[in-house]
């Protein structure tokens, strides 16, 4: 399927055609990912409409819809909200990325400590959101496909869960990080808007204290697997133990969403 550019969602993609370690791929047109539907207009509902999508999980919390609005409503697509972090996680912090001056900012973003709060975000979010993960894998395996993943910008909660859901398959990790790195394109990325009337609101500075918030950065992601591997011990042992993803289940995930290359 060739890449549609839909005028009102950004970071739009199938994620078929990833290669597994076992010479299989991800089939078309069964798992997509994006940001927000919110702001998606006629023509992007009836193309969203054209894939005959069962589910959207939609992984923003109450904070992100009051910001951008509710998804809009495709018809007989089930729409599930699963928050991936506190609804009051971050207010005051995304509340200064929006106002905050040039000196609060490089207070709490300067010296790498954009980039560190980034990677403890994906860390935190590999273990204390099992019980999320765990309800969308098990959710695919029985009726939700095709399924959408999308949170704000499409980068994070749903590049982890897309991530997290590409490990259950096998896909390679190559692969994975190859996927996930493609919502730094320009034309993919969050649009990042500033209520501030500073004169230096959207200089360079201040855009280089934001970039880490808003790049994809491999070693994010990598942190999260080292993350995996460090608490259960092995990427099967956290499907089993942290997702109580049975051997059954798993491979009903893998029939629903892989075909032979």
């Amino acid at each position: 399927m060739t890449e549609p550019e839909l005028a009102g969602v950004r970071n739009f993609r199938d994620v078929g055609g990833l290669p597994t370690t076992d010479g299989r791929a991800v089939r078309a047109g069964r798992l997509f990912r994006s940001g927000h539907l919110a702001h998606a207009t006629a023509a992007d509902a009836a193309f969203l409409d054209s894939l005959g999508l069962h589910t959207v999980f939609d992984f923003r919390n109450q904070a992100d819809r009051k910001v951008e609005g509710a998804d809009v409503e495709l018809p007989g697509v089930r729409n599930v909200n699963i928050p991936l972090n506190d609804p009051a996680d971050g207010k005051e912090f995304w509340k200064l990325v929006r106002g905050g001056d040039i000196a609060q900012l490089r207070e709490i973003l300067g010296d790498g400590k954009a980039a560190a709060n980034m990677s403890d975000s994906y860390r935190k979010m590999v273990v204390e959101r099992t019980a999320e993960h765990s309800r969308i894998l098990h959710a695919m395996a029985e009726d939700s496909l095709p399924a959408l993943m999308h949170c704000a910008a499409g980068k994070d909660r749903a590049g982890l869960s897309i991530a997290i859901t590409l490990l259950a398959l096998g896909v390679e990790r190559a692969a994975i990080e190859a996927d996930y790195v493609k919502s730094n394109e320009p034309h993919r990325r969050y649009k990042v808007r500033r209520s501030s009337t500073a004169p230096d609101a959207m200089s360079p500075e201040v855009m280089e204290l934001l970039g880490p918030l808003f790049d994809a950065r491999v070693e994010y992601l990598r942190g999260a697997f080292e993350t995996i591997e460090a608490t259960w011990g092995s990427v099967d042992a956290y499907l089993a133990q942290g997702l109580k993803l049975a051997p059954e289940t798993r491979e009903r995930l893998r029939e629903r969403l892989l075909t032979e290359v």
